[in-house]
């Protein structure tokens, strides 16, 4: 017996898709965190440096009209009234001596030239991060305006830490669900797995289970099931084929050769010789009939002969077999009657059409009453179908008979003094089934009606 693989995280797909959908999210995220980075460069930062600009123009505004000592007072009345830290602010003379500010002194790493620097410096014993301003003013005044950026730094960190935990949620559902989702589908596959196993064992029986949610896997197993149906149909036809083909092959064929055994052994006259070879040969007639009977319902059964199929008018094939067979009608004083509602088009084989036909009317001759009457029409019937009808007055067929008669070297007790194999209907069910229709089998009160279902559609598939 086979033995089941054990399945492994990193063969199964649901370990990719949910890999590629974690890697996805956490794409998502660093894509939308670009965006807000380049706003904050843009709103935060750039609106502060415009703030600083326009703080450091006032302040220079107020010296040119007057004077150092009012640009002092004014920068004390700010130092003494602003948040801490709000602004940095800072006034010296020539050398650099601290006239007014929340500066100690002039700040080290200060370039002495005037324009716009970030460097680090100590406010209120505090190292901070700032960007500075530095005007030089007429007399050898320097002004310095600036703000503390590492105020900033804490707000940049909490944006950050919450992308990094958004990541995180991400990556623990994505692989929590990708495990949900792989313990779901593998419980599904692993019961797929042991009903093929069994049908690889040899057991047909056996089908796929659905739950009827009509998801993706429950749609699949529905659609193997309908193949595992078919397959089983398929190979239990074969198997009766194979039994009924020994049953009625052995006994022409032991006929046969009792025949010619008794040539070979009595030695007869020349007539009684030659009567019997004639026997001889109805009886491989009989063989080569049956044989060639079964590949056209093999080839049928192969759907090979839907690759050739043709618009075909179903009321003017039909009209040709009636008057093919019309002549046999009246022989046996059998009245044979055609009618039609009108041209009947559909793509399929003109040529299997016209032997289905040919069969129905050939069963309905065997069985008509004497002097009795055979009627084909063909009509419109439910669904766009096309239906081509043959009703004979005959004894009909039993109803429990019914859905067997269509089975291969299948031969009813009213069929047994009958010539024939038992493959007349099976063939014309065949041919049904090929153009997407039925052979389906009524009563007409005496007789059989027999409707061959085709729809005109089917060939275009």
């Amino acid at each position: 017996m086979m033995k089941l693989r054990r399945f492994s995280l990193r063969r199964f797909s649901v370990f990719t898709l949910t890999v590629s959908y974690v890697a996805m999210s956490i794409a998502i995220l660093a894509i939308f965190a670009i965006p807000l980075s380049y706003a904050w460069e843009q709103t935060i930062e750039k609106g502060g440096m415009e703030l600083l600009e326009e703080d450091t123009q006032r302040l220079v505004a107020t010296f040119n009209e007057q004077g150092a000592k009012e640009l002092a007072d004014t920068i004390d009345k700010r130092v003494g009234t602003q948040l801490y830290g709000e602004k940095i602010l800072l006034l010296t003379d020539a050398s650099y001596t601290r006239l007014d500010g929340n500066l100690p002194g002039w700040p080290r790493d200060l370039p002495r030239t005037g324009g716009t620097y970030k460097i680090a410096l100590h406010l209120n014993n505090v190292l901070v991060r700032a960007v500075l301003i530095h005007t030089v003013l007429p007399g050898g005044y320097h002004l310095v305006v600036g703000r503390d950026v590492s105020r900033y730094n804490s707000l940049k960190s909490y944006f950050f830490y919450g992308l990094t935990v958004a990541a995180a949620i991400v990556l623990l559902v994505g692989v929590l669900g990708g495990l949900l989702i792989r313990r779901v589908l593998l419980l599904k596959v692993s019961s797929m797995r042991q009903t093929a196993l069994a049908i690889v064992e040899g057991d047909l029986s056996h089908r796929l289970p659905t739950q009827g949610d009509d998801d993706e896997l429950d749609l699949m197993a529905q659609t193997v099931n309908r193949m595992l149906d078919q397959i089983e149909h398929l190979i239990h036809g074969v198997r009766n084929v194979s039994n009924a083909i020994a049953h009625d092959l052995r006994t022409p064929l032991t006929e046969l050769r009792f025949r010619l055994e008794e040539i070979s052994v009595g030695r007869p006259p020349l007539d009684t010789t030659f009567a019997e070879i004639d026997s001889a040969v109805a009886d491989v007639d009989r063989v080569i009939q049956i044989f060639n009977a079964l590949l056209r319902l093999a080839e049928i059964d192969t759907g090979a002969r839907r690759s050739g199929f043709v618009s075909v008018d179903v009321s003017t094939v039909a009209n040709d077999i009636v008057e093919f067979y019309q002549p046999v009608a009246e022989l046996k004083g059998i009245n044979l009657h055609f009618q039609s509602e009108g041209k009947m088009v559909l793509a399929g084989d003109p040529f299997l059409l016209a032997q289905a036909v040919g069969n129905l009317i050939d069963n309905a001759l065997k069985y008509a009453q004497e002097n009795g009457s055979i009627r084909v029409e063909v009509m419109r019937g439910s669904g766009g179908a096309i239906d081509l009808i043959v009703a004979d007055d005959g004894p009909g067929i039993p109803d429990e008979e019914k859905p067997k008669v269509s089975k291969r070297f299948y031969r009813g007790d009213a069929s047994r003094g009958t010539p024939g194999v038992g493959l007349g209907l099976s063939l014309v069910n065949a041919v049904a089934e090929l153009h997407g229709g039925a052979l389906i089998l009524g009563d007409n009160f005496p007789g059989l009606r027999a409707t061959l279902r085709l729809f005109p559609t089917a060939g275009k598939k």
